[in-house]
């Protein structure tokens, strides 16, 4: 091994041991929008709380879920990782397959419209790309 990729090699083991992979990775993650849709089932939260805190501009973990009613369930989570809700049943089929096939999916909150109770959450939907 030449001495470069040595050094380069030690740099990663010492981030990876301070927790400082995340900032070392930060420059080459690329997100790439796919897709913009809305998330689903808030209404049926048990913590509506997360709602009164998620703002324009939050970025939101998918995640994929087990689900005896959609087989393509995707799980959105606050960066708090409380559940916010879901993706749509109409947009998911694409990104669980992704997602399956190990690709990084995340979303950002676009817009808020509140009416009454409910809230009509617009999200854009990205690749994570190393």
């Amino acid at each position: 091994m030449n001495e470069l990729a040595e050094i380069k090699k030690n740099e990663i083991a010492v981030a990876a041991e301070n927790g400082q992979i995340g900032e070392l990775l930060k420059p080459l993650i690329n997100e790439i929008h796919l897709f913009d849709s809305y998330i689903a089932g808030t209404t049926h939260l048990s913590d509506k709380t997360v709602l009164d805190v998620i703002k324009v501009g939050d970025k939101l973990t998918l995640q994929r879920e087990d689900n005896k009613f959609d087989s393509n369930a995707i799980l959105i989570f606050a960066s708090d990782g409380r559940k916010v809700g879901y993706v749509p049943e109409k947009d998911n089929i694409i990104f669980a397959r992704l997602m399956d096939a190990g690709k990084m999916l995340s979303a950002q909150v676009r817009n808020i419209d509140i009416k009454g109770t409910f809230h009509k959450i617009s999200i854009g939907i990205y690749l994570v790309d190393f």
